[in-house]
């Protein structure tokens, strides 16, 4: 940063700052991971400055001959990692790509049956503070109370009343599979179009390491940067019929010109996905979540659904008397960063919810393992027996400098 320490060091510090917080940090927020040196690259590139509105061959502005190169690149590239049909590599971020869908497929006022926030949603899918619960008529299904898993015959039984233009799945916070299938003849059964959110799981989907939704789903939306490992931005697959919707609804329904450097960011993210690595990393990625919840079951903590398909696993805190804000906190003041997160069935404040979400791809991401994850589990532990004891903060702020030393960035 030569030139950014020149012109603007106030800037510059904080890069540095944000740096050395994640170099000597362990990363448990399930939405992050850590990109390889060429997704920075491709971010930082010259195409951060290319205005590009429109598409290949269709644009609005002049000089756009690599942009339209690298676009058809990254579309070829994510059609072949995920086997679909037509992709739209446009969108800005995951709630972007799902606002296109939304406004390709459905009207204002149009019912929508979509996953409650309370019981691992997301925002975008209806959520009373998100302004999408006031375009459309959401209706949201939840979890079985007893297995905390979906429960598909409440949301037959919700589709044949509500009768929905369209039924949307996928999760921020829900460590099981989704029955992708079951889903789709749900909505097939009320002629409702189907759409999947698979933000968090896309790069388990990439991999193989999970079921795919594309084999059932008329629509399938994705964030590049959380298990896929790339930078920021949101992606649209879709049936070859709906092609010329979707991309309507991103240009210029929804946005203006692309971020073309963040394009190339996702060019290159495809393209390392494809690689037989990227599978073995994948598969460390669930198994680290199933060590980690193994570790604390051992440890007498309560795992939602008890227990984990995926990258994550949610953690009950309420038997132990502690808040997730106040887990948050006590973890982070050693050097391990996770969430409060709403648990389902739970009718509190977010703030004051009893739930705490750990994701395993950061950590993976910089190789570790089993014996790594024992010791992270040991240390969570200790922090939420004595939340507020400087020793134990200090006793596990020096451990995670030792094994952050051990286990660098990929970057």
């Amino acid at each position: 940063m030569r030139a950014l320490t020149t012109s603007d060091p106030e800037v510059a510090a904080l890069i540095r700052h944000e740096e050395e917080r994640l170099a000597a940090t362990i990363d448990l927020i399930a939405a992050e991971n850590h990109p390889l040196p060429g997704i920075f690259e491709a971010l930082g590139s010259a195409f951060a400055v290319k205005a590009a509105e429109g598409y290949p061959a269709a644009r609005y502005h002049a000089g756009c001959a690599h942009a339209d190169a690298l676009e058809d690149l990254a579309i070829r590239r994510c059609c072949a990692l995920f086997g679909a049909e037509h992709a739209n590599v446009q969108p800005h971020s995951g709630v972007a790509a799902n606002w296109a869908v939304y406004f390709a497929a459905l009207n204002p006022g149009d019912r929508v049956l979509a996953m409650r926030l309370s019981h691992g949603g997301h925002l975008s899918h209806g959520a009373a503070a998100s302004v999408t619960s006031r375009c459309f008529q959401f209706e949201h299904y939840g979890l079985d109370p007893d297995s905390e898993t979906i429960d598909y015959d409440a949301i037959s039984d919700l589709a044949a009343r509500t009768r929905p233009r369209m039924l949307v799945a996928g999760a921020s916070a829900y460590p099981r599979l989704i029955d992708y299938a079951r889903l789709a003849e749900i909505a097939a059964g009320v002629s409702a179009l189907f759409m999947v959110d698979m933000a968090h799981i896309a790069g388990l989907v990439a991999a193989g390491v999970i079921p795919s939704p594309l084999p059932h789903a008329d629509y399938v939306t994705f964030t590049t940067y959380k298990t896929l490992g790339g930078g920021r931005g949101g992606v649209i697959l879709c049936r070859e019929k709906y092609r010329s919707a979707i991309d309507r609804s991103v240009f210029p329904g929804c946005q203006g010109t692309p971020a073309v450097n963040m394009i190339a960011a996702k060019a290159v993210c495809f393209n390392l996905a494809a690689q037989p690595d990227f599978r073995t990393r994948q598969e460390q990625t669930v198994a680290n979540a199933r060590y980690l919840g193994d570790a604390l079951t051992e440890r007498d903590y309560r795992l939602v659904a008890g227990g984990t398909d995926n990258h994550l696993v949610l953690i009950d805190l309420r038997p132990r008397g502690i808040s997730g804000e106040h887990a948050e906190n006590a973890l982070a003041a050693a050097g391990l960063f996770a969430n409060r997160n709403p648990l389902p069935f739970e009718n509190t404040h977010p703030n004051r919810s009893g739930g705490l979400r750990l994701g395993t791809p950061a950590i993976t991401s910089r190789g570790m393992g089993k014996p790594e994850v024992e010791l992270i589990a040991d240390w969570i532990d200790q922090l939420l027996r004595q939340p507020d004891d400087p020793a134990v903060r200090r006793s596990v702020q020096s451990g995670v400098a030792e094994l952050t030393r051990d286990f660098p960035l990929p970057c």
